[in-house]
């Protein structure tokens, strides 16, 4: 992750030690400086093709730029040349910083029309906006959802019947945003969801192996 004007808090080539080490637990997501937009996208590209990264992650709510912000758009380009994802977060802030570029309607909507191409998973699920997320996701072949930041005992109903449906059962991965919460706690109630064995098989990996291009375990 970088933050605007720092050095990334984990670098990319931290990440790569780690990915290399560990090549069959660890997939590699790209961070780059949105402020230098050509060297983000020569990072991007360094980082697939070098280092075997999986996908980009941006938070916008560091840059405070929504991901309709020009500066994505080189990246977003890149993204579909390389075949890789991209991954930003929607919803309000945890830190006491605006929320308002989280919002799934407009930027997602309008990123995902101006790229059909681009496959877009958003993360943290886009509380207190969950249900424009799934409008979004439904409407967008190219638009996922991702559960981090929330424990299976936090999901909103409207996003659980949403994953028990024949497009939500494809649209919907589960993250932790570990360290924040560990896997086990955010797993905890995983039965009550009431998901077929197909659903939460793509759920619980099929869904983001299908989208990282990873080998089923």
């Amino acid at each position: 992750m970088v933050p605007p004007n720092n050095a990334p808090l984990i670098s990319n080539d931290e990440v790569g030690e780690w990915v290399t080490a560990h090549p069959d637990r660890f997939a590699g997501l790209a961070c780059v400086d949105l402020d230098k937009p050509m060297e983000a996208v020569r990072e991007l590209r360094r980082t697939v093709t070098e280092l075997g990264f999986k996908g980009l992650r941006v938070v916008p709510w560091l840059w405070q730029a929504p991901p309709t912000d020009r500066r994505y758009y080189p990246l977003y380009a890149a993204c579909i040349d390389l075949g890789v994802p991209f991954f930003t977060q929607v919803g309000h802030t945890g830190p006491l910083r605006p929320s308002e570029t989280g919002r799934p309607i407009p930027y997602i909507d309008k990123v995902a029309l101006d790229f059909p191409e681009l496959v877009i998973v958003c993360g943290h699920i886009g509380y207190p906006w969950t249900e424009e997320m799934i409008a979004v996701a439904r409407k967008h072949e190219n638009v996922y959802i991702d559960t981090s930041a929330y424990t299976t005992q936090r999901l909103p109903r409207e996003l659980v019947d949403f994953m028990r449906t024949g497009t939500g059962s494809r649209k919907v991965l589960f993250g932790t945003n570990y360290p924040m919460i560990q896997p086990a706690h955010a797993l905890d109630g995983l039965a009550q969801l009431d998901l077929s064995t197909e659903q939460r098989a793509a759920y619980l990996g099929g869904n983001a192996s299908h989208l990282l291009g990873l080998r089923a375990k």
